[in-house]
C-alpha cells in the first residue's frame, strides 16, 4: 500500500492522540492534507500532548470512543501499547474498518526531505540543538517533534518525527542501549548522514561490557554504510568500529589539538586495552598493538581559549577564527561536529555558521548557571553518566577552581556506575554533598573506611528514595543538597543529574 492509495477525502480515526506515538501519527497525516479525527480517554485539561496538536483543525473527541468517531472514520490507528483485547476492537470489527498500525504509517508515509541523525554517549543534545539553531538561522526549517518535555530520541519518535513537514530532518538519535533500537531509527529514518560525537561506558547495566554496548552504537555506521559519517576522530572506539565494520562511505574526522589532562585505559575492538592520552573522557590520543592510531584530522581546533571561548578551526580548506558562547573543552568537540554538519548537510558557508554559533547561549540543563546567593553561583549539568560527570567537572574546576559538586545522579548502569560517579566527583571537588539515595550510600561506606573525608563530603542522612532511571533524587532532596552546598566556603556550585536539572526551580525558594 502507498500513500497515493488513499484519496484526499479519507478520514483516518487515531486512537489515543494524547500519547507521543499517535500524536505524532495524527499530525504527519494532516501534513499529507488528510481529514484527521482523534480520541482518548484523558479529558482535555490532561492531555498531554495537547499543544502540539494547536492549529491543525483535528476534531478530538476526549473522555471516551463515541459512536460518531467510528461513524467518521475509514480507517482506525490504534496506539502500539493498546492490547487487542481492548473493547475498542470488538467495535472496530463489529463496525468492519480497517486498521492501520502505527508500523504501517512508517511503511506507507515515506520520507520526503533530507535527513541528519546525531548519536553518541555524551553532546548529542547541545550539538542537536545548536545545528537546528544555525539551520533556522538561515531560513531552513527542521522538522520538529513538539512533544512538551519529552527528549524524544528513541524508539519511535524520531522515526515519526521525519515524516512531519519541514525542510530536512535533524534527529538526536538515542538508546536506551537496546540492541536494534537506532538499526531500526537510522533505517526508518532513512538518514543521509549523521555525526558521532564519542563512545563511552554507559548503559552497562543493561548489556554487560563496554564493547556490546559500542556494538549498540556501531548500528549507526552500519545503517549509514556508503554515505557520509562526520566523526570524533579521537575517539578510538568509533575508529576501530569503523575499521571493523569496513565502512565503505565518506568519513570526515574532528578533534582539537590540545595538551592531555589524563592517560586511561579502554577496551578496543581488537580485544586488547588501549591506553588513551586524554584531552576529554575517552578521547585524545592513541596507539594500540592491533596498529589502531589517532588519525590525521580533517578537521583539527587549536590555540583554545576557554577563559575567551574562542578557538581556531582547521578547515581541509581554510582556517576559520571561532567565537562561542558554551565552556569546556567538550563543547569545542561539540561545536567543531556542528561546523562540519552544518557546512556539508546544510550546505551552508561558514561565515553564516560562525554567526550562528556565536549567539548560542547552549542547552538548558548544560552548565546553566540557574542562580547567585549571596556571592555562590549555583550552576546545574545533566551529566548523568561517568564519563560525562569526569568531562564536565573537569572543565568546570579548569574555569572556576574549588567547587562544591551536588550528587542527584542514580547511574543507568547500576553500582557500578554510581561508584564511579561518585569517584570522578570526589577527584574534582572540595566538597561533594551527596543528594541522590545512591550517592549517599557510597558516601556512608566511603566515610565508615576513611573518617578524614568526613570533611570533604557533606553527609547527614541516607535517604530510602527508588530511582527512576537516571532520577537519583526528589525535589526536596535536591534542594536540602544546594542549600547544604551554599553553606560551604566555595563560590562555585554545582548540581550534577536529570534531578538536579528537572528540580533546578528549588533554587527560588533558597
Amino acid at each position: 500500500m502507498n500513500e497515493s492509495d488513499f484519496s484526499k477525502d479519507t478520514t483516518f480515526g487515531v486512537i489515543g492522540i494524547c500519547g507521543a506515538n499517535c500524536n505524532l501519527v495524527a499530525r504527519i497525516l494532516k501534513d499529507r492534507g488528510f481529514d484527521v479525527i482523534g480520541t482518548d480517554m484523558a479529558s482535555a485539561n490532561d492531555c498531554r500532548f495537547k499543544k502540539s496538536l494547536e492549529g491543525y483543525d483535528i476534531e478530538v473527541f476526549y473522555e471516551s470512543h463515541p459512536e460518531e468517531f467510528f461513524e467518521k472514520a475509514d480507517y482506525i490507528i490504534p496506539p502500539i501499547s493498546l492490547p487487542k483485547t481492548a473493547k475498542v476492537f470488538d467495535i472496530i470489527q463489529e463496525k468492519n474498518i480497517p486498521v492501520l498500525e502505527v508500523s504501517d504509517i512508517i511503511d506507507i508515509f515515506k520520507v520526503n526531505k533530507p535527513v541528519f541523525g546525531i548519536t553518541g554517549t555524551n553532546g548529542k543534545t547541545t550539538t542537536t540543538t545548536l545545528l537546528k539553531k544555525i539551520a533556522y538561522d538561515n531560513n531552513i526549517v527542521p522538522v520538529e517533534h513538539n512533544l512538551e518535555k519529552m527528549q524524544g530520541n528513541a524508539e519511535y519518535i524520531p522515526i515519526l518525527q521525519s515524516r512531519l513537514n519541514g525542510d530536512v530532518g535533524i534527529l538526536e538519535v538515542g538508546t536506551f542501549g537496546v540492541p536494534g533500537t537506532i538499526e531500526r531509527i537510522v533505517g526508518n529514518s532513512q538518514l543521509s548522514s549523521g555525526l558521532i560525537t564519542n563512545i563511552t561506558p554507559d548503559h552497562l547495566n543493561d548489556l554487560g561490557s563496554f564493547m556490546e554496548y559500542a556494538h549498540v552504537k556501531a548500528e549507526f555506521i552500519k545503517g549509514l554504510n556508503g554515505k557520509q559519517l562526520i566523526v570524533n576522530g579521537q575517539d578510538p572506539t568509533i575508529m576501530g568500529l569503523l575499521r571493523e565494520l569496513n565502512f565503505a562511505g565518506e568519513v570526515i574526522t574532528f578533534g582539537v589539538d590540545e595538551m592531555p589532562v589524563d592517560v586511561s585505559s579502554k577496551e578496543c575492538v581488537c580485544g586488547k586495552t588501549v591506553d588513551v592520552k586524554e584531552i576529554i573522557s575517552g578521547s585524545g590520543y592513541y596507539l594500540c598493538e592491533c596498529g589502531l592510531t589517532t588519525p590525521q584530522l580533517d578537521y583539527i581546533a587549536t590555540n583554545i581559549d576557554l577563559k575567551n571561548r574562542s578557538f581556531e578551526l582547521h578547515t581541509p580548506d581554510e582556517k576559520l577564527e571561532v567565537k562561542m558562547l558554551l565552556d569546556g573543552i567538550h563543547n569545542v568537540y561539540n561545536v567543531s561536529g556542528v561546523i562540519i554538519a552544518a557546512h556539508e548537510f546544510l550546505k551552508l558557508p561558514y561565515d553564516k555558521i560562525l554567526e550562528s554559533i556565536a549567539t548560542f547561549g547552549g542547552v538548558s540543563g548544560r552548565m546553566e548557571k540557574v542562580a547567585t546567593i549571596g556571592e555562590k553561583d549555583v550552576v546545574v549539568d545533566f551529566a548523568h553518566n561517568p564519563a560525562g560527570v569526569e568531562t564536565v567537572l573537569r572543565e568546570f574546576k579548569k574555569l572556576y577552581g574549588d567547587i562544591t559538586t551536588v550528587i542527584t545522579i542514580s547511574s543507568e548502569s547500576g553500582a557500578k556506575g554510581d561508584l564511579e560517579i561518585f569517584d570522578n566527583v570526589l577527584e574534582f571537588s572540595k566538597y561533594v554533598v551527596p543528594a541522590s539515595s545512591a550517592s549517599q550510600k557510597i558516601a556512608s561506606d566511603k566515610i565508615s573506611e576513611h573518617p578524614e573525608l568526613k570533611e570533604k563530603i557533606i553527609l547527614n542522612h541516607v535517604d530510602d528514595f527508588v530511582k527512576k532511571g537516571t532520577l537519583g533524587a526528589t525535589f526536596d532532596e535536591v534542594r536540602e543538597g544546594i542549600n547544604q552546598a551554599l553553606k560551604l566556603d566555595c563560590n562555585k556550585v554545582i548540581a550534577i543529574g536529570e534531578a538536579a536539572t528537572k528540580f533546578k526551580k528549588c533554587v527560588d525558594n533558597l
